[in-house]
């Protein structure tokens, strides 16, 4: 009792321990998920945020870097423009990117002027309905926006006032008067962008240098939320940035000093300009939005300071997502999963799935080892009392050999049918010692696998009568009525005769010594479905349901039998199991206490 409560608290305590780990477990995990779960969105908006930043940078270089005064424009010098255009040619990483040039003049009935790259300069060119459409647009000063992009042209204002920043710093010689907000508009540059080069190059190259791992899709929609580059599945994505934003906290300066000394010496050789360059270096600027209006357009002022005294400049921009707006287009990032939170959400049940697979496999082994401890101490004592049983069952006869062999000697036996009685007497009990020895043996040696069957033709029905046969002293000797239906024509099987023999022996044995003094038994063998079957049935005590699913184990005998006192050591049925299945059959059992035991063998046709 004490031994078996130790083993309860045992696995009372292993069972505590295991759910306290899986607990700690989940607590761990979820806690490294979520962890993880930050990391990655923060991860995948700083690449959508560097992703943004690449591709505004290569729109902004394209606007600001063509901001000219109106002189350019009034005096048709392309000296300046084609400097900037070449400048910004040689820096850019897609010289495509603009697709063509236009300057419109303030007044409407001025005809625009188109860019010709491969003579340098500009030409008059057609009024279009297209070009119509976008001066109509940019025209009303309250509506105008830098950023077209439904037709991907971006408009700069060319006003009156002479600009100060940009890549020429110009100083003016004379006295000049303080900026104001908005000075007067002359004309407007739009620059056309090439859809293709932007769609086909700068977008895949960009997709390809921060998502190229495949593990995020990217796509583009504009401000209806229409897609312009690729698309994701359904609303939900993982990090969003704008597009087409010219925000001049994103400003890039282009400083070129060869451009702004050439510019320069130009200006001094031909004294058409009173001025001279301010200065090469740019040593800080300071950006001042001194008007923002509801379509995240603003007028900025921007001062740069350099060797002289600051210098001011203003001009139109939109806003950043840091100011509450976003771009004409937005970047949306997406997991191949659907979102990062589904992808998170798979990556702790598997984590889960794992650990908690790990520490059901240690359960396992725990259940495993005390169900072999168990099995092991239950066949231990199996053992035992197998020992004690065939100790039991050798003692009797030995006792009685000895006892009719001391007579003998003794002399106490001197008539022929007292000597012959005797004999026969020792005799009986000699084949019993020697039957329960090889019984013995067989279970041995086909436990150890060195157990020999040697198959042949058999007649089946031959079989069946030779163990009835042995059988017939012991069944006479107890009076059992015996029945017996053996089909006529049964056919040949490959078997070993002897063994299978001996399984039937058992099987009626078995039968006859808990016949419980029912005095009946029968034994049949059939033929059908291409097998065989020998059934032994009696009325005996029958065997109880928990009993059924052990009696083939060796060693086994119930309680009830136990405690009965009817001798056995629980080898019987065990060979007959063992005999059966290897003749590629099998035996079955099926009883109910009080009403007796049907025993089948069956056994494959050749």
């Amino acid at each position: 009792m004490k031994r078996s409560w130790s083993t309860i608290l045992l696995v009372l305590g292993l069972a505590g321990l295991l759910v306290l780990l899986a607990g700690l477990q989940y607590r761990w995990l979820s806690q490294i998920n979520d962890s993880d779960g930050e990391k990655a969105h923060k991860r995948v908006q700083e690449q959508a945020d560097h992703f943004a930043v690449d591709f505004n940078r290569e729109i902004q270089n394209a606007y600001f870097n063509f901001q000219t005064d109106a002189a350019v424009w009034k005096e048709r010098n392309w000296n300046s423009f084609n400097e900037r255009f070449d400048y910004w040619r040689e820096k850019t990483l897609y010289p495509d990117l603009i697709a063509d040039v236009y300057f419109f003049e303030a007044k409407p009935d001025i005809q625009p002027l188109k860019y010709d790259r491969a003579n340098r300069t500009f030409v008059s060119a057609e009024m279009t309905a297209e070009l119509a459409a976008l001066r109509t647009r940019f025209s009303d000063e309250k509506t105008f926006k830098p950023v077209y992009e439904d037709s991907l042209t971006l408009v700069l204002p060319i006003r009156e006032a002479e600009p100060t920043i940009g890549p020429n710093l110009i100083r003016k010689r004379t006295p000049e008067p303080a900026w104001e907000l908005n000075p007067p508009r002359y004309g407007y540059l739009a620059i056309k962008l090439d859809e293709g080069t932007i769609k086909n190059k700068i977008l895949p190259d960009l997709t390809a240098k921060y998502f190229d791992d495949g593990e995020f899709r990217t796509a583009v929609v504009d401000q209806a939320g229409q897609p312009v580059f690729q698309s994701i599945a359904g609303d939900k994505s993982d990090a969003t940035s704008p597009l087409l934003d010219l925000s001049p906290d994103n400003y890039i300066f282009f400083a070129n000093k060869e451009l702004m000394s050439s510019i320069g010496a130009e200006k001094h050789a031909g004294e058409k300009h009173e001025g001279d360059i301010l200065s090469t270096r740019v040593e800080s600027h300071t950006f001042n939005r001194v008007q923002t209006t509801s379509d995240n357009r603003a007028t900025i002022k921007l001062e740069v300071k350099g060797d002289a005294k600051p210098r001011t400049s203003v001009f139109t921009a939109t806003t950043g997502p840091g100011d509450g707006g976003s771009g004409p287009w937005t970047l949306e990032v997406q997991h191949s999963s659907g979102s990062l939170e589904t992808y998170l959400a798979n990556t702790l049940r598997r984590n889960l799935a794992v650990g908690f697979g790990l520490l059901f496999l240690l359960a396992a082994a725990i259940a495993a080892i005390i169900i072999s401890a168990q099995r092991a101490k239950m066949l231990a004592q199996r053992q035992v009392d197998f020992v004690s049983s065939v100790s039991h069952e050798f003692r009797t006869p030995l006792a009685v050999i000895y006892s009719a062999g001391e007579n003998l000697a003794d002399g106490v036996a001197k008539e022929n049918e007292q000597v012959s009685r005797y004999g026969n007497l020792i005799k009986g009990e000699g084949k019993k010692l020697t039957s329960m020895v090889e019984q013995i043996l067989d279970f041995a040696g086909a436990n150890s696998g060195r157990k020999k069957y040697n198959f042949a033709e058999t007649d089946l029905a031959a079989v069946v009568e030779n163990a009835i046969a042995e059988c017939r002293p012991l069944i006479d000797d107890k009076k059992i009525g015996i029945e017996t239906d053996i089909s006529a024509g049964l056919p040949s099987i490959k078997a070993d005769g002897t063994a299978l023999s001996q399984a039937i022996q058992n099987l009626i044995v078995n039968s006859v010594k808990y016949s419980n003094g029912k005095k009946w038994l029968r034994v049949t063998a059939q033929n059908g479905g291409g097998r065989v079957k020998i059934v032994v049935a009696d009325h005996g005590i029958g065997i109880s349901r928990s009993d059924l699913r052990q009696i083939f184990e060796p060693f086994y005998r119930s309680k009830e039998v136990v405690d009965a006192q009817i001798h056995g050591n629980g080898l019987g049925l065990s060979l007959v199991k063992q005999i059966a299945e290897a003749h590629g059959g099998k035996v079955t059992a099926e009883s109910e206490p009080g009403k007796g035991s049907t025993f089948a063998i069956e056994l494959p046709q050749k």
